[in-house]
């Protein structure tokens, strides 16, 4: 009960966030941030009727994915290390850090199957966050094009642990920008039309900027390990 209740307040302030910014709410996908929880509340997310889960670990995606046969769309939303993507890459449907072509190679001759994934970026410029930086955004984006495997839906970003609010403005809205540049472009293998930003504190903010996918973890499943998301 308590998830589906988080579900329908945060379903709420969504809707409020869409209003505020002239846009339709179903633009804004919801991904259930699992990391930090067991499997049975993972599985209460979905009797709620989450769809898309967030894991960042490789344990707990496979402990989880293993377990849970269902219609689940799987994000990966953590950094990946180059020498676990054989393990995860055929599992997910969405990865939400690519942020260096040593990765991409490694997704390139491990997958399947292309990939959805949004560029990381790292906008605030916070040495301690993944992520590719704004001013090289495009060159890195324009080295993907010879991978097939990989599909640039979008772009990601980490805004800064703080409650300012022009500075998460400022981030997001930087991002947006990034976003429709790259879209404008028109690249095959990078539509970027996607904004995987916004989490538990700031994704009223984030939507209002522009957000298609906000992570929310703490704020709809809790919290049964002390992370926060």
């Amino acid at each position: 009960m308590e998830i589906t209740q988080n579900y329908q307040e945060i379903q709420q302030r969504i809707q409020q966030a869409c209003k505020r910014s002239n846009r339709k709410d179903s633009e804004v996908h919801i991904v259930a941030v699992t990391k930090s929880v067991s499997l049975e509340r993972t599985k209460e997310a979905l009797h709620a009727g989450l769809i898309h889960l967030g894991e960042n670990r490789p344990e707990g995606l496979l402990l989880k994915t293993e377990h849970i046969q269902s219609d689940a769309k799987w994000h990966y939303i953590g950094s990946l290390q180059t020498r676990k993507v054989k393990q995860v890459i055929d599992t997910i449907d969405f990865l939400h850090s690519l942020d260096r072509l040593s990765l991409a190679e490694e997704i390139q001759k491990r997958a399947n199957k292309p990939i959805d994934c949004f560029v990381q970026v790292n906008v605030s410029g916070e040495e301690a966050k993944h992520g590719i930086e704004l001013d090289l955004l495009e060159d890195f984006i324009l080295s993907l094009q010879p991978f097939d495997k990989i599909k640039v839906i979008g772009l990601m970003t980490m805004a800064p642990n703080t409650e300012d609010e022009q500075v998460l403005r400022s981030v997001f809205s930087k991002l947006k920008s990034a976003q429709q540049k790259i879209a404008e472009a028109q690249y095959d293998f990078a539509p970027c039309t996607e904004l995987s930003m916004g989490m538990s504190n700031d994704f009223e903010i984030a939507i209002e900027e522009g957000a298609t996918f906000v992570r929310i973890g703490t704020a709809l499943v809790g919290d049964e390990r002390g992370d926060k998301s």
